[in-house]
């Protein structure tokens, strides 16, 4: 492992679920006080380090707000990185977590494909000791989103070795795209890349995030509770086939343990190569309904399965409605408790609405990844979590944020 003095690593995305992880596991001096000297964090939208981002505190940390990746051609971006960022020459890891969301596959694609190009060729140029980017993505790549036509139903567990997805689903998909470009940017070069696929992660963000399911759930739950009181039954928003799908949640803190200590192996072990992530090996996959009565648990609400069977989705439990329809509650919770306002309301500038449903209702099917890559390239340092350590210390994160009470 490279324990030099002088390395730099640079977070993109920093406040979304998984980079906000690394930055909080950098900072808490993982896997050692001496394995970074500096941090740099990089978000679109401004974020206070401590109050609002609850990081620890560290003279580590360089927050630089406002960096413009999805505008900015690459002049652009290494001129705001010259002018914000010192010790470039000193960067020598890179966890590029930077993701806009479209509903339209080909401007998704167009659009993050540059982000990402913009990124590497001016870190190309700036930074000489440049040689590891870690690349989160997730189980898409084996076609989960496809739902009905996920092609891999009778080949479980989940492996990295499974083929491509067949077109035009490889086509539409940019991770597809990202893996091209880091293989033709990084060949024959002295920097390589890795790439982490986890499942639904589990986190905190410090800002509104549509894609945080954790968000939603503590956003619905605790007005709920708020509304109906302590022991109020809540039904799984769901069917009963989604809440008994086999699968593993991936919690942000251990998605970002793993890629920082693979992100520190020589480039020649972890070159190129994809490994699923996920709380617990394919054996301990966990359906939501031994999930959904502990995640109620924390609340002090009773969690129960769906209403009626074959009922799809948000058709009696909706996660998002109930939060529109009640915002005249949340804002009174607010003042109440003195919380943070604009979080899920239709005003708060990037919920996406179907998050939940698709989440929670549209995944209906057994999909167990298989860890052994991982735990084999973890050996001693392997960590598993359980549903309170995931879910539990992510709700405790947003009443610390003063988002729940």
């Amino acid at each position: 492992m490279n324990n030099t003095q002088e390395n730099h690593a640079l977070v993109f995305g920093a406040s979304g679920i998984v980079g906000w992880a690394f930055v909080n596991e950098l900072l808490s001096d993982y896997p050692s006080p001496n394995s970074f000297s500096k941090v740099t964090a990089f978000t679109n939208r401004r974020l206070t380090p401590e109050q609002q981002a609850q990081w620890p505190a560290s003279d580590k940390l360089h927050l630089v707000s406002g960096l413009d990746l999805i505008n900015n051609d690459q002049p652009a971006v290494e001129s705001a990185l010259q002018s914000q960022v010192s010790s470039l020459g000193v960067v020598t890891t890179v966890y590029f977590c930077a993701y806009l969301f479209d509903a339209d596959p080909a401007r998704e694609t167009e659009i993050n494909i540059r982000m990402l190009q913009t990124t590497v060729q001016a870190l190309e140029s700036l930074c000489p000791r440049f040689r590891m980017l870690v690349l989160p993505t997730g189980i898409k790549a084996y076609g989960v989103h496809l739902q009905t036509a996920f092609p891999f139903s009778h080949a479980l567990p989940l492996h990295e070795t499974h083929p491509q997805l067949p077109e035009p689903h490889a086509t539409n998909l940019f991770y597809t795209h990202q893996h091209a470009l880091l293989r033709r940017l990084s060949a024959y070069k002295q920097w390589t890349y890795l790439d982490l696929r986890p499942d639904i992660v589990v986190g905190f963000v410090p800002n509104n995030n549509g894609h945080s399911l954790a968000q939603w759930i503590a956003l619905y739950l605790s007005l709920y509770r708020y509304i109906y009181g302590e022991g109020a039954a809540v039904g799984f928003p769901g069917t009963w086939k989604s809440y008994s799908a086999r699968a593993q949640d991936s919690s942000q803190d251990l998605i970002a343990r793993f890629g920082i200590w693979a992100s520190l192996r020589p480039g020649n072990e972890v070159g190129g190569e994809s490994f699923n992530i996920a709380d617990a090996d394919a054996g301990k996959a966990a359906p939501w309904k031994d999930k959904w009565p502990v995640v109620c648990e924390w609340f002090g609400l009773r969690g129960v399965g769906p209403e009626e069977e074959g009922v799809g989705a948000g058709s009696k439990v909706d996660i998002v409605a109930f939060l529109r329809e009640h915002v005249a509650e949340r804002k009174t919770m607010e003042r109440e408790f003195g919380l943070n306002s604009g979080h899920g309301t239709p005003e708060d500038g990037a919920s996406l609405p179907h998050t939940p449903g698709f989440l929670q209702g549209g995944f209906d099917f057994d999909r167990p990844l298989d860890l052994g890559k991982a735990y084999q390239l973890w050996e001693d340092r392997k960590e598993e979590r359980d549903i309170r350590g995931t879910w539990w210390t992510a709700f405790e994160r947003y009443r610390k944020a003063k988002i729940i009470p």
